[in-house]
């Protein structure tokens, strides 16, 4: 894949997060923003201390949160398209449109749902302050394995392949890879400060809300992203401009 192919897709992986991250933005303030409000009552009723705001929580759940969900969008929409120019052709014989789709939901496991699983995303007033750092850094930890494994495991199904067929290369390689997160969820610390008294279906639907944008953002950068690809790497054919017709032979 030559140099202009390469740039060509990423700007338009960056177009397809931006746009995946309009639609993972309506997600957001439909689906979260209901929740993050509820919680935050919730830890105005049960605090002593009233702090002064520094943004207003009508900036936070407009531009603010369009700001974040976007340049977000956009940042891993361009990682996404060089991840792609490597794996197109060497992950199987997946056509563009395949191949974006395959890739994002790759990326929807490892770099989310994996990590979410073992340090689920919690709304405001759920979590000490002082072990902000901590969380933030065994959160980005997880996903750093996350994705070095899901790398290793591509490339063991790759190599397995010969031998054992792609069928039973992609089990082991699955198997391989599931084994190795468990070993790293029982290994890493845990971490709950969930508040006893702290409503569990608001801290489910908060939980769930998460997870359904980043669907939506992966599943939508898939689909317009695998279109987009295609259309770059198989361009139709251009219809004859000349508009002479051809006679028909007798």
């Amino acid at each position: 894949m030559n140099s202009a192919t390469v740039r060509n897709l990423l700007v338009r992986g960056m177009l397809a997060g931006l746009a995946a991250g309009v639609l993972a933005l309506v997600a957001a303030y439909l689906l979260g923003e209901p929740n993050v409000d509820k919680a935050i009552s919730f830890e105005d009723a049960h605090s002593h201390e009233h702090e002064m705001e520094v943004v207003s929580r009508s900036l936070q759940s407009t531009a603010g949160l369009a700001t974040g969900v976007l340049v977000y969008g956009v940042a891993f929409g361009g990682i996404a398209a060089l991840a792609y120019c490597f794996a197109l052709g060497r992950v199987g014989r997946f056509g563009p449109r395949a191949t974006a789709l395959l890739l994002s939901g790759c990326a929807l496991l490892a770099v989310y749902v994996v990590p979410f699983l073992k340090y689920p995303a919690n709304p405001p007033s759920v979590g000490e302050p002082d072990t902000i750092g901590k969380r933030t850094t065994l959160y980005f930890l997880m996903m750093l394995l996350s994705v070095l494994l899901a790398i290793a495991a591509t490339i063991l199904g790759k190599r397995l392949a010969p031998g054992l067929g792609t069928w039973w290369a992609t089990v082991v390689a699955v198997a391989a890879f599931a084994v190795v997160i468990g070993l790293a969820y029982a290994f890493l610390p845990a971490v709950n400060e969930v508040p006893k008294d702290f409503p569990a279906t608001l801290l489910w639907r908060f939980r769930l809300s998460a997870l359904a944008v980043q669907t939506v953002l992966w599943g939508g950068f898939g689909l317009l992203f695998g279109e987009l690809a295609e259309r770059q790497l198989n361009p139709k054919p251009a219809a004859a401009s000349s508009g002479r017709t051809v006679p028909a032979s007798n």
